[in-house]
């Protein structure tokens, strides 16, 4: 268990941290709590609130067996700040596959960075799964 991992969750009326500015309540908190996304963005939406939040069994749920890592290791000082969905391919309602381009903002060290990525979606068994960041 990761020292964040018992952090507090936001409140269901609070603003959810992926930026959607739907109340968290409405927005990732039902697939935090174990619901599937419906969408590929959706679910990389919920697995950066997840990251948010310290939650990491989520992050585990989500992540296709094929790629997850033995261990998962949350950094407890970085503090994610904002997100920003670019561009996505595929990974609708109608999709197998999909892919979501975003920027994720944090704060470590008192320095702000952001990480790029292109991240790979399949849905399996109608659930939607992180794959992996295309190179």
């Amino acid at each position: 268990m990761s020292p964040r991992e018992n952090a507090p969750r936001p409140g269901p009326t609070t603003p959810c941290p992926c930026g959607r500015g739907l109340p968290y309540g409405e927005c990732c908190g039902p697939f935090l709590a174990g619901g599937d996304a419906p969408t590929a963005e959706q679910l990389m939406r919920s697995r950066y609130t997840a990251f948010a939040v310290g939650d990491e069994a989520h992050l585990r749920r989500t992540w296709h067996p094929g790629t997850r890592p033995v261990r998962l290791d949350l950094d407890p000082p970085q503090r994610w700040t904002g997100l920003e969905v670019l561009r996505t391919n595929g990974g609708g309602f109608l999709h197998t596959e999909g892919t979501v381009e975003f920027r994720a903002h944090y704060m470590f060290g008192g320095h702000a960075d952001v990480l790029h990525e292109h991240s790979r979606f399949v849905r399996e068994d109608g659930r939607w799964l992180y794959v992996d960041a295309l190179g």
